[in-house]
């Protein structure tokens, strides 16, 4: 067995392992939150939003996603103390420099936008650092004025974010798996889906958000309809692979036809992360679901499963070479 294990994590034709597939889930599950979040705001909540534990909850595993996220991919370089160079010398031509210029970006726009809902508790967070806060309350005064195109755009900035990562893996043209133009649009639904579970889990038991609340009851409602589109999408990937015949065709034969990462797929990915919460949201009792402890463990069967998901495409994707 343990024999089985290391051969299928360890290929010769391997260049990303297991340390990429957590950044690109935390990446997209920041995305997905924000994305989620900033719909609430503007079309549910009716009172303060920085008084909604799923908003209050998002301010911190959205930025904190990302920052995990790069911190990792950082110090799994092999020279970690030049990442900064990419950090200021842009390349448009290179997928991943554009995507470090995209979180620099969405990171600026996320903390204006948490300035501007968490602004009270900001000034009185700062009131002891006066030439700070003075220079605070400038920026936050003149953020508020333009908050509905800042909401917008970070908007846009979380789509491109959670596409990105996509994209980022869609550009290894050597692997036939991954070079696949569908996987921008399944990242998209997998940041969506993590997204959603991170903002119910995190929002109910860390923000103390009502079970009962509108925008959990929003978010419950989403949930199905955006596990289905990734199912139908999950098909369209494999199925336009597979109809592309020769190495596409042996790609999604190695990748779901048998061994390892097939059981790791069917078992993790469909039944465990998708499955099993879809068939226990439609067929248990709106008293259920609206229970601690049924949310908890929904939505982390949920978030295992994107992760499960993110680790199969990065493995599976690169075990087959044009």
């Amino acid at each position: 067995m343990s024999e089985i294990i290391n051969q299928a994590f360890h290929f010769d034709s391997l260049v990303w392992d297991w340390v990429i597939a957590i950044y690109l889930f935390l990446t997209g599950m920041s995305a997905g939150g924000v994305m989620i979040s900033i719909y609430l705001k503007k079309k549910v909540i009716t009172g303060e939003a920085c008084k909604n534990g799923i908003i209050r909850a998002n301010a911190i595993f959205a930025p904190l996603g990302i920052i995990l996220g790069l911190t990792i991919l950082v110090f799994h370089l092999q020279r970690p103390w030049l990442f900064w160079k990419i950090m200021l010398y842009y390349n448009p031509s290179s997928v991943m420099s554009m995507g470090v210029l995209l979180f620099q970006i969405y990171m600026v726009v996320l903390f204006v936008w948490l300035g501007i809902i968490f602004k009270k508790e900001i000034y009185q967070f700062l009131t002891k650092l006066s030439v700070i806060q003075g220079l605070v309350e400038r920026v936050l005064t003149i953020a508020k004025k333009f908050e509905n195109p800042i909401e917008w755009f970070l908007a846009i900035l979380a789509f491109l974010l959670a596409a990105y990562t996509g994209f980022l893996l869609s550009a290894l043209k050597t692997y036939p798996l991954l070079n696949n133009p569908v996987l921008p649009v399944l990242f998209v639904f997998s940041s969506v889906s993590s997204g959603a579970a991170a903002c119910l889990l995190f929002g109910v038991v860390g923000g103390k958000e009502p079970i009962n609340s509108p925008s959990v009851r929003w978010i419950h409602k989403i949930e199905k309809p955006v596990v289905v589109f990734e199912l139908f999408v999950l098909c369209a990937f494999f199925a336009g692979l597979y109809f592309g015949g020769g190495a596409r065709a042996e790609a999604v034969i190695t990748a779901i036809g048998g061994g390892f990462w097939s059981n790791w797929f069917w078992i993790g990915v469909i039944g465990m992360g998708m499955l099993l919460p879809l068939a226990m949201s439609t067929f248990t009792s709106n008293e259920v679901q609206h229970k601690k402890a049924f949310i908890v463990f929904v939505t982390a069967l949920s978030l295992i499963g994107v992760l499960m998901l993110r680790t199969f495409i990065l493995y599976a994707g690169q075990m087959t070479v044009y």
